[in-house]
């Protein structure tokens, strides 16, 4: 499959592996490959997150801020809120009881000894990649780009879809937005 994917796709996801090598996490997650697309410049992927104003700061925020609450979406939030659970309340509790990003499900992963250490991928990022080929053949491209791995993260949902939603970009906005590009 990785034949497949432009030169962009390809160092998003290299990039994105190197960001989970940094934060030493268990695995590499959806959110890794956002924050690696951010890094990108020029490719059509870059340029949809440029036209909604996302940021790697505005993304990395959003990302902590879902992390902080234990993946609950502000949807989530607010549904827990009507039923009078405060969801801020109940975090703070918890990381005064555990310390802070308690919730987050950040696992550090220790290191192997030597220098080939790697991450493998989560799930949810493996079915970012397999959504990436059904988002490019849907639209009838013969290469999976950077911009069908946006599309695809969307769709899978969870911490990436959710920072990228509480951004103002929708799976819909981006499609307009790519066919109108």
């Amino acid at each position: 499959m990785f034949e497949r994917f432009t030169k962009a796709a390809r160092l998003v996801v290299r990039d994105g592996v190197h960001l989970a090598e940094q934060d030493e996490a268990a695995r590499i997650e959806p959110e890794h490959l956002l924050l690696a697309l951010l890094k990108q410049d020029g490719s059509r992927g870059t340029a949809v997150l440029a036209h909604h104003a996302v940021t790697t700061a505005s993304a990395q925020a959003a990302i902590d801020s879902i992390r902080r609450r234990g993946g609950l979406s502000d949807a989530d939030a607010a549904a827990l809120g009507e039923f009078g659970i405060d969801v801020e309340a109940v975090v703070a509790a918890v990381e005064q009881t555990h310390g802070a990003g308690a919730l987050s499900g950040t696992a550090r992963r220790p290191r192997s000894i030597g220098p080939r250490w790697r991450v493998p991928f989560s799930g949810d990022a493996k079915r970012v990649l397999e959504l990436s080929l059904r988002e490019a053949l849907a639209r009838g491209d013969k290469s999976i780009g950077d911009e069908h791995l946006l599309l695809a993260m969307l769709k899978a949902g969870g911490v990436a879809a959710e920072a990228l939603t509480s951004l103002g970009v929708t799976h819909e906005n981006v499609t307009t937005y790519l066919r109108t590009t």
